[in-house]
């Protein structure tokens, strides 16, 4: 099992959820780590980025839409048996300027709140997505076998 006390992500990223009307705003990833999976916008953080800049940019990169007031509400560690590791931080909006379009790397998805296909997401999805949209801050350790997930613990945070 990682030691998450000395752990090191070789990359970090982010992912952004919009949620509105019941429905949350997801992607089936077309291209990259994930495609063929249904996720919400993100991607790596550059140097010269903040993560909340790179959730942002990610956003309007694969939806064309900018999100309004997003908040940090998460933390996510991921190590991957092949040697692959990063850490996340996640981002939820209640609203957004612009209209929601397919680009070359995602396909918009609505999806009713009640009605997530976790069964084409990562396997860790389920554990920590239900708190995002409850509004819960959250810190999530994954270790993964390529697509399957082998050990997992999610925190709640109170602040």
């Amino acid at each position: 099992m990682t030691n998450w006390a000395i752990w090191q992500p070789r990359v970090r990223t982010t992912l952004l959820f919009i949620v509105r009307e019941g429905k949350i705003l997801l992607i089936r990833k077309k291209r990259g780590f994930g495609a063929g999976k249904i996720n919400g916008p993100g991607g790596k953080v550059d140097s010269d980025e903040t993560p909340l800049q790179s959730a942002l940019r990610e956003t309007f990169e694969e939806l064309g839409v900018t999100p309004l007031d997003s908040e940090q509400r998460g933390e996510l560690h991921f190590q991957f048996r092949d040697g692959h590791s990063l850490h996340c931080v996640v981002f939820l909006a209640q609203d957004f300027k612009g209209q929601p379009r397919e680009t070359d790397e995602a396909a918009p998805l609505w999806t009713p709140l009640d009605a997530i296909p976790y069964d084409k997401m990562w396997a860790d999805d389920r554990y920590w997505l239900p708190l995002l949209i409850r509004g819960a801050r959250f810190t999530g350790f994954f270790e993964f076998d390529g697509e399957q997930l082998l050990h997992h613990k999610v925190v709640v945070r109170s602040n």
